[in-house]
């Protein structure tokens, strides 16, 4: 289903902009996947009017992606480092996105793999696999942005056909983040709380239980800063937390964390 964002300057065809970057990436062989509002109306059959456009690459493959739009007449950037790349044409963006924010969801061959066919915007293209859609979002927990109700939507339309195997291994070692929204899944939705597979609910609260036995970590860390740069701050710079993002337990350098912290006032 196409749709005409009402964030369009009126007279431009916004939609045209997206089918031509589609084209100008499939003509220069560069593989992407399409993300955003579009894989979820595929999966959730949920339309959002957005001025977002989302395509996901490759971090190898992001340079040929740029070279490819700036050929094209695009102007380019590399907004963030390490997880996000636009490409303009007057007042219309498209997202290149190769990881997230948090440094967490890296864009690799498993999302190709098991990506599916679909139409968008009139032409056929892959969307990005729900397992990692929903792995992405559940990461997204800002005050001005929640994609929990995401998450929700995805579970209750895909519940019997996501390959949990591997939507578990994404989320280690952030498993519980996984069982917690699996928690607020059945508070949501009581009457469909049984199309979580009783095996996956069975081995996350064996590894809570396991985890309330044992002794408290000594690991002094924050991992709120993996679902939002600016509310725990507070955390880091205050109380003497370490930061869940930065090597080596992320993946994050410390000129990312600081960047993508200066960015929350500064880049719009």
């Amino acid at each position: 289903m196409a749709y005409q964002s009402t964030f369009d300057d009126p007279g431009r065809d916004t939609n045209a902009f997206y089918r031509r970057t589609l084209h100008v990436l499939s003509d220069a062989r560069v593989p992407f996947l399409v993300g955003g509002s579009h894989a979820l109306l595929n999966y959730t059959g949920i339309v959002r009017e957005t001025k977002d456009f989302d395509l996901f690459v490759r971090k190898a493959e992001l340079s040929d992606a740029l070279e490819a739009l700036r050929d094209a007449g695009y102007h380019t950037e590399t907004t963030f480092p390490h997880w996000l790349a636009k490409a303009r044409e007057g007042t219309d963006v498209v997202d290149l996105v190769f990881s997230s924010g948090n440094g967490v969801c890296a864009v690799d061959d498993a999302w190709f793999e098991f990506a599916l066919e679909a139409d968008v915007l009139g032409m056929p293209v892959k969307i990005a696999p729900v397992e990692e859609l929903l792995w992405q979002k559940s990461f997204v927990m800002e005050r001005e942005r929640y994609d929990g109700a995401d998450v929700a939507h995805i579970l209750r339309a895909c519940a019997e056909t996501l390959d949990w195997d591997r939507v578990v291994r994404r989320f280690d070692p952030h498993w519980q983040l996984l069982l917690s929204y699996l928690v607020l899944f059945a508070f949501i939705y009581p009457a469909d709380r049984h199309r979580i597979p009783a095996r996956v609910m069975s081995d996350l609260t064996t590894r809570l239980q396991q985890e309330l036995n044992s002794a408290p970590s000594a690991d002094r860390v924050c991992r709120g800063t993996l679902t939002s740069r600016a509310q725990y701050l507070l955390d880091i710079g205050r109380y003497g937390y370490e930061d869940a993002r930065l090597q080596p337990r992320g993946t994050m350098s410390p000129e990312d964390a600081v960047y993508w912290t200066w960015a929350i006032e500064h880049v719009h």
